[in-house]
């Protein structure tokens, strides 16, 4: 499609300067956010002539309108990239997409405020398990590969310093010591069984270890030990005796690697098959905590789509590198880092197995207040590092390889039992329905979407079901169908939608007919609709599959591929049907927290006072003295408050 002479004037209009540049077709859709460093060069070198005919050209004819930002530096375009990609995540960008936030572990507050001194509970740090935004009023360690690396270390630490990890709000409410206490996985702070004094020494090694210092805690406890055996208390040279112990015994277990090497990120990158892992290793502390895996998506069109790299400076000999930078690998690691990092904290070293652009290595040191120093030739114990987390990033990809190959078949299968003639099975729709109630309370319907060889979570949908006798499951879902398609067929005819190619229902021949029934109202094709009829004992592999179009039933072998994902669809449904069922029923029965019903409190006030006492029961037995303490509560809110929950 040729392009308006308005886009064409608009690039030769661009400046010589830094910035961002954003694509769109014709329906608004962005298609692609870039960075230049000479943003007209840049951007006219996409509307040249020779693209014609290829792959990038293809996808540049289909550029409607252009968006710019003008920037100081390559570095602010590289951050103002990364963040729009991450936001708006364009179609032919390379995507990084992890809906998990990293845990911590978390040293909680032990300073008063506003010239107070602390409650008693606030003298001794709690150790846990932390995931969320961090901030200044607590002590924060990681972030840490996975919540088992968190916990492996929480157990550590209760074994030799004997860490408190007990709410506040049941710390002060003890009146004896708990079974951590007689385990000897903690010291009893909370009945006085050691002084704030000694817990803070505790707290302060505990520190000491996690920032790998391990050698040197061990040495000051020991000096300690001498000291107290010199003056002849021989009691406390005996606990300091154990935790010695207890720590060599611990860093034995966990083979706790003591050297130069404190806080390190190891990256490797495989590509194989059209599909990419990134693999990141943490080292924290001096300990290798594990792995996490990457897939990022779009990585073919991000490839063709992307043009070459533009000369880092203006000395050609310093840019012998740029072919390596140009590599789909180096795409692939760049965007990885540049995502990945916005929103986590870059340790001091990071080994890569490419050299990066040296842009991203100035965002990156700027981001994090220090010297950034990159090592993409490794030797001895770095170099292990690299090739355990290469080998871990090619067996990751074989992984996902396999299992895409087999979610492929299975959608295959399915289209063939279904008389599918799609001749591209990935934008293959599927929407499924399941009505979750108990004994007619807190009815809920669910929608799962199952498109690209997956399911597709962030396009779930729950429903709450009201107007209708408890326990008729048929006006149920007709209730939730009518809602679903009524919308559905608006958003389709202004093309921002689309209907999906096949609906099914949990139920057999009365669920279909209630079915067909809203489709015949709405004018939707019968033959989208299947039920899913449990069959004989209702045992997994002998359902069946009802056709709302007049076909005969149709029972699948147990083994079949298409039998397995219509089962894996079903069971997806009914189970986010059954989880949405089970908190209404709770909020039902509970009448929820009540605090939302409380004037002049908020989200981040409720959440303020949850975390203070641990919960809605913790906040109705807390005083207007105790509340007051919440930062946000007034004495007058904490009146109300208190009034509110009696």
């Amino acid at each position: 499609m040729p392009h308006s002479p308005e886009l064409l004037a608009q690039v030769a209009a661009l400046p010589a300067l830094p910035g961002v540049y954003r694509y769109f077709d014709a329906q608004g859709q962005l298609l692609y956010v870039g960075k230049a460093l000479h943003l007209k060069r840049r951007v006219s070198s996409y509307f040249q002539k020779t693209l014609a005919g290829t792959r990038i050209g293809h996808m540049v004819g289909q550029i409607a309108r252009l968006e710019t930002t003008v920037v100081r530096s390559e570095a602010e375009a590289l951050l103002l990239e990364n963040n729009l990609i991450k936001t708006l995540q364009p179609r032919y960008n390379i995507l990084f997409r992890d809906d998990k936030s990293y845990p911590y572990l978390q040293l909680t507050g032990v300073a008063g405020k506003d010239g107070q001194g602390p409650a008693p509970w606030q003298q001794f740090a709690r150790l846990a398990y932390y995931r969320g935004a961090v901030n200044h009023k607590h002590r924060y360690f990681g972030p840490y590969p996975s919540a088992w690396a968190v916990k492996q270390t929480i157990e550590l630490l209760q074994k030799v310093f004997r860490l408190r990890t007990c709410e506040d709000s049941v710390f002060k409410n003890r009146s004896r010591p708990c079974l951590l206490f007689q385990i000897r996985r903690c010291s009893g702070p909370c009945v006085g069984k050691i002084s704030p004094e000694n817990y803070a020494q505790d707290v302060a090694d505990a520190q000491a270890l996690l920032r790998g210092e391990a050698d040197t805690v061990l040495a000051q406890l020991q000096q300690r030990m001498m000291a107290h055996a010199e003056q002849l208390e021989f009691e406390l040279a005996a606990e300091l005796r154990n935790q010695i112990a207890a720590l060599s015994q611990v860093l034995q277990q966990q083979a706790i690697s003591t050297t130069d090497d404190r806080d390190v990120d190891i990256l490797a990158v495989c590509v194989q098959g059209g599909r990419a892992c990134v693999n990141l290793a943490m080292v924290r502390g001096g300990r290798h905590l594990g792995d996490r895996a990457y897939f990022p998506v779009q990585v073919q069109d991000a490839s063709a789509l992307a043009l070459p790299e533009e000369p880092l400076t203006e000395d050609a000999s310093l840019d012998a590198g740029l072919d390596s930078l140009n590599s789909p690998n180096s795409q692939i690691l760049h965007a990885f880092m540049a995502q990945h990092y916005l929103g986590i904290p870059v340790p001091p070293v990071l080994v890569l197995p490419l050299p990066i652009a040296a842009p991203l290595l100035q965002l990156l040191s700027e981001q994090s207040g220090q010297r950034i120093h990159v090592v993409h030739q490794p030797r001895a114990l770095r170099r292990t590092w690299l090739e355990m987390a290469q080998q871990n990033a090619q067996l990751q990809l074989a992984r996902l390889l396999a299992e895409e190959g087999s979610q492929q078949a299975r959608t295959h299968a399915l289209a063939q039992v279904l008389d599918l003639t799609l001749e591209d099975l990935a934008p293959l729709r599927i929407e499924c329905f399941d009505i979750s109630h108990t004994a007619g309370e807190a009815t809920q319907a669910s929608c799962v979407v199952f498109q690209g060889h997956q399911m597709q979570p962030s396009q779930y949908r729950r429903y709450k079901i009201d107007g209708i006798t408890g326990g008729d499951d048929y006006a149920a879902m007709r209730q939730v169908l009518t809602r679903r398609y009524s919308k559905l067929l608006q958003a389709e005819a202004e093309g921002q939608a689309r209907l999906p190619d096949v609906v099914l229902v949990d139920g057999g021949q009365g669920q279909v007919s209630i079915a067909r029934a809203v489709f015949e109202e709405l004018g939707l094709a019968l033959s989208r609709i299947v039920g899913v009829e449990k069959g004989a004992g209702r045992k997994v592999g002998l359902e069946e599959l009802v056709f709302a179009d007049g076909r005969p039933k149709l029972r699948l072998p147990a083994d079949s591929a298409a039998l397995l994902l219509v089962a894996q669809i079903r069971d997806e449904a009914h189970r986010f049907a059954i989880t949405g069922m089970r908190a209404a029923r709770a909020k039902v029965r509970t009448g929820g927290s009540r605090l939302e019903d409380i004037a002049g409190i908020g989200p981040t006030k409720r959440a303020r006072l949850l975390q203070r006492f641990g919960g809605v029961r913790g906040v109705a037995a807390a005083s207007v003295q105790d509340l007051a303490t919440v930062e946000g509560i007034s004495a007058t809110l904490a009146e109300a408050i208190y009034q509110a929950l009696r």
